[in-house]
């Protein structure tokens, strides 16, 4: 009896399948409608070091368009526990907000938790001062310094500025992030208006760099001098203009800064960049009614500064060695977006 209903049990097993042979398929599928994947996000998560943040191979920004390949592949899992993790061009801020894009589009919650896991890395690295190094955890040489040299540290205040408010990018970031990223946000802009630099009792603009214990204007590399900064100090500035009630000492903040900007001006010229056969170069060259601005200016005479890898300062841009007149931005009219 007991071998007949077994037998019973397995027919009508069988039979079930046979008339419906697709419906574990169909259930998957319905589980899975949603899920997808990103190859880019999927490059992004290979990229992501165990602390959250991600690194710069050859010193570049990656450019995850390119293929990963078996060898490479190891490599990255091999280097997952490194701590040279940056937001050095970008990096790190920008795989969070890719991330977070590609979750809205594919629900894929990997793509979530890596970037809440790039967020808390953001959110550890800030300073007691409410800076971010260029660098963290490793924080040799000037890697330590609050970095505002290539929008670094405004990089990630945008981050932490729409964590603060809900932006939609954002809204579906655990709240608890949220909540700290409101209390980061304050601390970073109090950081701002305390390395704004005081000239002669005068507050005027930003280094590419700060030290982070004395908040005072930091050098980086060879061709990086203490100084004022003619391109930094819009990026500072544009983030300052788009908080909303700002308070008296925001406002005097800008205002200090877009003068200094305006005083330090250079008129009539402009850079000409030149191909020849044995590389580029940049020039300087005269044209009237164009305003230009230098990348660095002296912190007491506010005049241009143009260093090279020997680091003698020059008054003008031809003194210096062409590899780094053409391969770096000593000049630029950055300022005109937020001057009138």
């Amino acid at each position: 009896m007991k071998l007949v209903q077994k037998t019973y049990s397995w027919l009508l097993i069988l039979f079930l399948f046979l008339i419906f042979p697709w419906n574990n398929q169909d259930i998957f599928a319905q589980q899975n409608s949603n899920y997808s994947l990103d190859q880019t996000a999927e490059k992004i998560l290979l990229y992501q070091r165990r602390n959250g943040g991600w690194a710069q191979y050859n010193g570049d920004p990656t450019d995850y368009r390119l293929p990963i390949d078996e060898k490479f592949k190891k490599k990255l899992i091999s280097d997952k526990e490194k701590r040279d993790a940056t937001i050095d061009d970008g990096s790190t801020t920008f795989e969070i907000d890719y991330l977070l894009k590609a979750y809205q589009k594919t629900k894929n919650l990997a793509y979530l938790k890596s970037a809440e896991k790039g967020i808390e890395y953001l959110l550890s690295a800030q300073n007691s001062a409410g800076g971010w190094p260029q660098k963290f955890p490793d924080l040799n040489g000037y890697h330590k310094h609050i970095t505002f040299n290539d929008e670094a540290m405004i990089s990630v205040l945008w981050i932490v500025k729409g964590l603060a408010e809900n932006h939609s990018l954002y809204e579906d970031v655990d709240k608890n992030i949220k909540l700290r990223a409101s209390i980061s946000l304050e601390r970073g802009i109090d950081c701002i208006l305390k390395t704004q630099y005081v000239q002669q009792g005068k507050l005027t603009a930003w280094c590419a760099q700060h030290d982070s214990e004395t908040l005072l204007p930091a050098a980086a590399r060879a061709f990086e001098p203490m100084s004022l900064s003619g391109k930094e100090s819009v990026g500072i500035i544009k983030f300052l203009e788009s908080l909303e009630n700002p308070g008296l000492a925001v406002e005097n903040s800008i205002k200090a800064g877009k003068e200094w900007l305006a005083s330090v001006a250079l008129p009539d010229v402009d850079v000409l960049r030149i191909e020849a056969s044995d590389g580029p170069d940049n020039v300087v060259v005269d044209k009237p009614g164009h305003f230009l601005w230098a990348r660095f200016y002296d912190l007491e005479t506010n005049k241009p500064i143009f260093m090279g890898r020997d680091r003698v300062p020059h008054a003008k841009l031809n003194e210096i060695e062409r590899e780094r007149r053409a391969g770096y931005a000593y000049l630029g009219d950055w300022p005109k977006s937020i001057l009138p």
